[in-house]
């Protein structure tokens, strides 16, 4: 077996693990506009649980692991599918109808700062370093510099809208902190109890207001859900739950700034949508914000320490051509 040294040596970095679980949740933004669905918000959000609760739990067995609950694992899958699923999933449905995109992921954005305020009073290694607070503060600018324009440039904002969205990202906020309570889980068991205790319920609701024809549509668009299903619901669901074990409620709630940055790239590359210096810059911002809470310290003096060398260099290039 390797040594503890060697494993460490090959753990992934976390604002990789970050980069990726909010690049396949990006992507899952764009699959379904490139594919486009006939399923209602709610609907989709119940197709989008089950598939994924279902290929985890696949998964889980061909891996030889039991998916019966155990122990308090009940409560914890009802409470993580209400809050990080069925609460937030409902309520954006309904907000988008009442406010813009832009606006809802505006407020959305706001979820980490909540959890860090949270977090300070529930546990006492979350405390907000001014480290944390430099990163938090430095993210979440780059995501009014992004989203600003498109959140603030409607006359008029729909009141009920707006607290719909609060909740939600109060929900996301509760939910990454459940997590951190939870002592000795397995990601991928969280992952499975949340999707399916998300989808069980949904499916439910939309069942009893307008009867099982509104998942008529799914059999027309199985190969880009089941797609969905894995890409953009089971394996990013999995690396979050890992994440918040890991990092803590503060650090991996900001895995949700990484969305539209994301959105955006995937945007220009794939369909072709232009990207304004704006973005770029503030795509930046945001990086540097993340970087600056899920990088060690040290890792940090050593980056700007070579970026000065860089320049350093740069600059005696410079004088020695003689180059304006």
């Amino acid at each position: 077996m390797p040594s503890i040294a060697a494993r460490k040596s090959l753990e992934i970095p976390l604002i990789v693990q970050m980069l990726a679980c909010s690049f396949l949740w990006g992507g899952a933004f764009i699959l379904l506009k490139v594919a486009g669905t006939a399923l209602s918000p709610l609907a989709l959000t119940a197709v989008r649980g089950l598939l994924g609760g279902s290929l985890i739990a696949v998964w889980m067995i061909v891996s030889g692991h039991n998916i019966l609950p155990r122990g308090r694992e009940i409560r914890d899958w009802i409470v993580l599918g209400f809050l990080q699923g069925v609460v937030p999933n409902s309520l954006t449905a309904y907000a988008l109808t009442e406010i813009s995109a832009g606006l809802t992921s505006m407020i959305q954005a706001s979820t980490p700062l909540i959890v860090a305020i949270l977090a300070q009073a529930l546990f006492a290694s979350e405390k907000l370093t001014p480290k944390v607070a430099l990163g938090l503060a430095t993210g979440f600018a780059g995501m009014v510099l992004l989203i600003g324009p498109a959140a603030f440039g409607a006359d008029n904002v729909s009141l009920r809208g707006v607290g719909a969205v609060a909740i939600v990202a109060v929900s996301y906020a509760l939910g990454n902190l459940y997590v951190r309570g939870i002592k000795g889980a397995q990601p991928i068991r969280l992952a499975l109890g949340q999707q399916l205790f998300s989808g069980l319920p949904t499916f439910a609701l939309v069942a009893w207001i307008s009867g099982f024809s509104a998942f008529s549509p799914v059999l027309d668009k199985l190969p880009v859900l089941l797609v969905l299903g894995v890409f953009g619901t089971a394996l990013p669901i999995v690396l979050y739950m890992s994440i918040l074990k890991k990092a803590g409620p503060t650090v991996g709630s900001m895995n949700g700034y990484f969305l539209p940055p994301w959105t955006i790239v995937l945007g220009f590359l794939l369909l072709g949508e232009p990207v304004s210096l704006r973005e770029i810059v503030a795509t930046a911002i945001v990086l540097a914000g993340v970087a600056i809470v899920s990088l060690k310290t040290e890792t940090l003096f050593k980056a700007f320490g070579r970026l000065g060398t860089l320049r350093q260099r740069s600059g005696a290039e410079t004088a020695c051509t003689g180059t304006p």
